[in-house]
């Protein structure tokens, strides 16, 4: 494998291999990429900037790599790319080392790329030859920035408390004592369905935080398993189990809707079938079917959707009256 500089008379070859890594590797969708604007660069770079291809024994050229100068001390490699049938040779190793000996003749001291935060392969070889984050660009629909900082836009809040009981006076002794600690003094307690009795709260069904002190109260003041599910707000679904106070499950819809998780929590936050399964006899099959994950709620069925395919699967009451 050769790597050589190249002219102008190489262009045709550039815009070909170009091509084949836009096909490849196509850009975010909120990036607008003009093919003429971008191919008037690349013949820019090779006029007067660092321009560079690879040759396989065969003559053919395999790969292509551009940098130019971005300040007095920095450079930029701007486009790097292998074909797949010559990757793994060392050609990305040595158009890197190329493009640093050239620009330290240049006397520059450091070197900028970029890289799209799904292309976690690349990212590793460049972190090994010793590339760090500088900046990190953050990017966002529109649509979901609107109803994340506006809920209302997106609908309120709305949750049931489930208790596995037939006990109804115990359950509303138990609302009594604990809702005024909530700032609520207005409950519905239904009558057993299936062996669970359903809570709807004036206060803790709009507010999250309170229906999830309220569902810990009752299994822990019950000795019972609990489950809390709700919409959160009006776009995704959360469920708790809890059994003698304990959570044993939780379920998001979306993990990271109310911002990054670790991704060990991303993957907590998906249902556990068999759990849920033992904690209420229904069948993991169906609960597995019932509580999908994604990363927006766009990708998946209306929030109203997904409750009642969980209300179905764990054999509860009906959420909403």
């Amino acid at each position: 494998m050769r790597i050589r500089a190249a002219t102008e008379a190489d262009l045709p070859t550039l815009e070909r291999l170009w091509r084949e890594f836009a096909a490849e590797i196509p850009p975010p969708p909120w990036v607008d990429v003009d093919p003429e604007e971008e191919l008037r660069e690349i013949a820019e770079i090779v006029a007067g900037e660092i321009a560079l291809l690879a040759e396989g024994e065969d003559g053919s050229c395999v790969g292509f790599a551009l940098a130019r100068r971005a300040g007095s001390r920095l450079g930029r490699l701007t486009d790097i790319y292998v074909a797949p049938a010559a990757r793994r040779n060392g050609v990305a190793t040595g158009f890197v080392q190329e493009v640093t000996s050239r620009f330290q003749e240049l006397g520059l001291d450091f070197v900028r790329l970029e890289v799209v935060a799904s292309n976690a392969a690349a990212r590793a070889v460049y972190a090994r030859w010793g590339f760090r984050e500088d900046d990190i660009t953050l990017v966002a629909p529109l649509d979901v920035l609107a109803q994340r900082l506006t809920p209302e836009a997106g609908g309120v809040s709305v949750g049931v408390v489930y208790v596995q009981t037939d006990d109804l006076a115990a359950v509303e002794r138990a609302v009594g004592a604990f809702g005024p600690r909530i700032g609520s003094h207005e409950s519905q307690v239904d009558e057993p369905v299936n062996g669970w009795t359903a809570v709807r709260d004036a206060v803790a069904t709009r507010d999250p935080a309170a229906l999830r002190r309220l569902a810990k109260e009752l299994s822990d003041r019950l000795g019972a398993i609990v489950l809390q599910l709700g919409v959160e707000p009006g776009a995704v679904v959360r469920l708790v189990a809890r059994e003698r106070g304990s959570v044993m499950d939780e379920y998001v819809s979306v993990p990271e809707f109310h911002g990054p998780l670790p991704s060990g929590d991303v993957v907590a936050l998906a249902a556990n079938p068999t759990v849920l399964a033992r904690l209420t006899g229904g069948e993991t099959a169906a609960i597995r079917a019932a509580a999908p994950n994604a990363a927006s709620p766009g990708e998946l069925p209306p929030a109203e959707e997904i409750v009642a395919a969980i209300v179905a699967a764990l054999g509860l009451p009906p959420f909403e009256r």
